[in-house]
């Protein structure tokens, strides 16, 4: 998950109060709109998990040696690394969860996080012999107060694009003694992510590619974002043979907050949204009610790509999941759908 984003999820995993209208069971309310649930919200774990073999000693993205002498009681920090550890067949293992771990085999654990905030005393309760964070993961002195209390602490990187779906799995999977298995689910979710892009359906006679702008909303908080190049969504598009809108209209930052002129410089052909932040202002119809949204092609059209919160950027092994319904939404023939699920 992109550190852009990290924080903010916390508001989608405790839900949205308040919207800017009532979402509309309708044709009309629907029209090119998906419910982006990636398969039932499950992980997948390795057929035949392996058993740890420890002690190993790892280097931390922030420098520190970290030596794992035991992998019995983990707690990851994010619902990125959750769902890795989990598919690497070691969920048996999780004693904790993060607030944005939100995949039904996780959903029963105690959370640590508050807005995001780790809980020193939450996670040290827990006698955890292993926390892996990001790091974005904060505050700083929650981490220093878990390290001084002995417990080893691995810090990763956060995803960012295509490339780190196996970067991380290998991290987590070298730090868990199980470096084979690591291997082994990188190779399986590349495969997978491969698989989906040779089914992408070639450019039209024109040859344009369709242009998306990913859309960060918070009708809640009056939060109306557009992605730029740092937004994170912008190696998923192009894997799926689009055009990031933001991105490509000149937009440098992770986020800038939406304008007209923002938009009509985009001129998106379509609008990838986060499935809780489209029903938090009150789904398509009241996303066009968005000043510019309704002026651009996608906002006419009402061609909307609607992902889980929990899993669009994750970059990881449910990655070709997520590509899946992208590709299957933002192609889909004719006036649009019937709103069930992209699988």
């Amino acid at each position: 998950m992109t550190g852009a984003l990290l924080s903010a999820l916390a508001l989608t995993a405790t839900g949205c109060a308040g919207t800017r209208g009532t979402p509309q069971d309708t044709p009309q309310g629907t029209a090119r709109a998906v419910a982006g649930a990636v398969a039932a919200d499950r992980v997948e774990p390795l057929a035949n998990p392996s058993e740890p073999q420890l002690p190993v000693t790892v280097r931390s993205s922030d420098g520190v040696e970290v030596t794992v002498e035991a992998a019995e009681r983990i707690v990851p920090l994010s619902g990125s690394l959750s769902e890795i550890v989990f598919t690497l067949g070691l969920g048996d293992r999780v004693v904790a969860r993060d607030i944005t771990a939100t995949f039904a085999q996780a959903e029963k654990l105690p959370v640590v996080t508050r807005n995001h905030d780790v809980s020193a005393e939450s996670v040290l309760s827990l006698r955890p012999d292993l926390v892996v964070a990001e790091t974005t993961t904060g505050p700083e002195e929650a981490i220093g107060q878990i390290r001084d209390a002995g417990v080893p602490v691995l810090v990763i990187d956060p995803a960012k694009d295509l490339g780190d779906v196996g970067r991380r799995i290998q991290a987590v999977a070298d730090a868990l003694g199980v470096p084979a298995a690591g291997k082994e689910l990188t190779k399986r979710s590349e495969d997978r992510i491969a698989a989906v892009r040779k089914e992408i359906p070639r450019s039209s006679g024109s040859g344009e590619q369709p242009r998306v702008a990913f859309l960060y909303l918070r009708g809640s908080a009056s939060v109306y974002l557009i992605g730029g190049r740092d937004s994170g969504a912008t190696s998923l598009l192009e894997a799926a043979g689009a055009v990031d809108a933001g991105a490509d209209s000149g937009l440098e930052k992770d986020f800038t907050a939406i304008t007209t002129e923002a938009l009509a410089r985009a001129a998106p052909d379509a609008i990838l949204v986060m499935t809780k932040g489209l029903d938090s202002v009150g789904g398509v119809d009241g996303m066009v009610e968005i000043p510019g949204v309704a002026q651009t092609p996608a906002g006419m059209a009402r061609r909307v790509v609607s992902i889980e919160d929990g899993v669009l950027l994750n970059y990881g092994p449910r990655t070709d999941q997520v590509l899946k319904s992208i590709v299957a939404q933002l192609y889909a023939g004719g006036s649009g759908n019937d709103g069930g699920d992209a699988r």
